[in-house]
């Protein structure tokens, strides 16, 4: 990795591991990449987890990735001190830190940055004063959310995620056949991936798919929850509420739900024995598993003018058209969220079982702008010259 660094730095990660939380996912693909860099030291200091319910996971990355992330030094020398400190924990943390630079990640969902995301329940225009911490976050959308909530806009930098294209790839014809047969795979299967929050918009999914269902009764709707650390499935089960007896019958009939965590190479697999990837989302700070879907050669529909407009385009992406909305917060401020159209869902899930030419299209440009765009290398080269530079 070439990276802007001229001179050996030191850095300080404090952040979370060895848990399938998005943030503690992040940090450690962050720190993987890191741990190329000869002329960087690196440091981790592991935070407490979010809840005393949340416990460490192991086996999560390849055994090769985990030996690396844990040999990962926790102590500075005596006489060290590190010249960054970047914490990827929660809630947030903008005081001063002994580095010469304090970063701290954080994502906006929607539009707004509550007091309870911040360390002392501080509104984070309160926060901001007292420190000159960096705020680095992942998508222009949630830029906007911190600014909104009274960032200084040159204080808020957008470094986006990355996907490890080594794990998440397309398969070849025939071991895809092969894999999909183990699993019981036939038909057309629409995957969704994440926590079932209602941001996520999974009881307009279910509804959509529904309809779909009546039109092709061949397709399949694969939801990959994460039990270990909400209650995705019971979340689920609420969303389907709104349902009718008919198309609650149609959805479960052809519904599979996966709710235990899988290490990556299994989520990979996962990937790649579904045709397409559909997250109809209301906010998000930036969608990862719609990059680790377009990276493992699924079309993927999502919703227009959200974090994902940073990292599709048309070339396997089918956007939903949707209306901007905002609502009121408790303490006087509003948010923002975005309100997909289910008929233009619908509409899209459709074209993508019927066009079999664009899912041919979306296995050979997804994963080509993935790969020279968005893998872990490009990610923490623009992180390195964020926080090393000589400004």
């Amino acid at each position: 990795m070439t990276t802007t660094i001229r001179a050996t730095h030191t850095l300080m990660v404090e952040g979370w591991r060895f848990i399938p939380h998005s943030y503690a996912i992040v940090n450690q693909f962050q720190c993987l990449e890191l741990l190329k860099e000869r002329s960087l030291r690196l440091f981790h200091t592991d935070m407490p987890y979010l809840t005393p319910s949340w416990s460490q996971h192991k086996g999560l990355f390849p055994a090769e990735y985990e030996n690396r992330i844990e040999a990962i030094p926790t102590t500075l020398p005596a006489d060290t001190q590190p010249d960054v400190i970047l914490r990827m924990t929660f809630p947030y943390d903008y005081s001063d830190s002994s580095a010469k630079k304090t970063y701290v990640f954080g994502t906006s969902e929607f539009g707004h940055v509550p007091s309870d995301h911040v360390r002392r329940h501080q509104p984070l225009r309160q926060a901001l004063e007292s420190g000159s911490a960096t705020l680095l976050t992942p998508s222009h959308w949630s830029r906007r959310g911190f600014i909104q909530s009274g960032a200084d806009p040159e204080r808020v930098k957008v470094i986006p995620h990355g996907v490890d294209t080594r794990l998440f790839k397309p398969l070849a014809a025939s071991e895809r056949s092969v894999l999909r047969s183990k699993l019981g795979f036939e038909g057309f299967h629409f995957l969704s991936v994440g926590s079932m929050t209602s941001n996520k918009g999974l009881h307009l999914l279910l509804k959509a798919f529904s309809v779909v269902a009546q039109r092709h009764p061949h397709v399949r709707l694969v939801l990959k929850g994460l039990d270990s650390l909400y209650p995705s499935e019971n979340w689920l089960t609420s969303q389907s509420q709104g349902l009718t007896e008919v198309e609650t019958r149609i959805v479960q009939e052809r519904m599979i739900y996966y709710g235990g965590t899988l290490d990556f190479y299994a989520l990979a697999r996962l990937h790649q024995c579904c045709d397409a990837y559909v997250s109809p989302y209301y906010a998000e700070g930036f969608n990862m598993p719609v990059l680790e879907a377009i990276a493992s050669g699924l079309p993927v529909i999502c919703t227009k003018g959200g974090s994902t407009d940073d990292f599709t385009n048309s070339d396997f992406a089918l956007s939903i058209d949707s209306q901007k909305k905002s609502f009121q917060l408790p303490q006087g401020d509003s948010g923002t969220y975005l309100e997909p159209s289910r008929d233009h869902l619908i509409e899209l899930m459709c074209n993508l079982v019927e066009n079999e030419a664009f899912v041919e299209q979306a296995r050979l440009s997804g994963p080509r702008f993935a790969g020279e765009r968005f893998t872990w290398t490009h990610v923490v080269k623009l992180l390195c010259d964020e926080m090393f530079s000589a400004k």
